[in-house]
């Protein structure tokens, strides 16, 4: 697959939470550092993505936040 977007993390998938309409998916990209992702449950079935899988989360920059405590 190539893609146009740089923002690309590679990691292993711990959990995918399915609601609704709406999975959380969290990925793992270095020991300790998790990304979570909130995606269609209809994506997660179209990408076959289980625990323990390989993924890459693509990050859409217009899309981050930022909070501070």
């Amino acid at each position: 697959m190539r893609i146009s977007a740089r923002n690309q993390i590679k990691g292993k998938i711990l959990e995918v939470k399915k609601g609704a309409t709406t999975s959380h998916v969290r990925v793992e990209i270095a020991p300790g550092q998790i990304i979570t992702a909130s995606i269609t449950n209809e994506a997660v079935d179209d990408l076959g993505l289980k625990t323990g899988g390989n993924a890459t989360v693509v990050v859409k920059a217009s899309d981050v936040m930022i909070a501070v405590d």
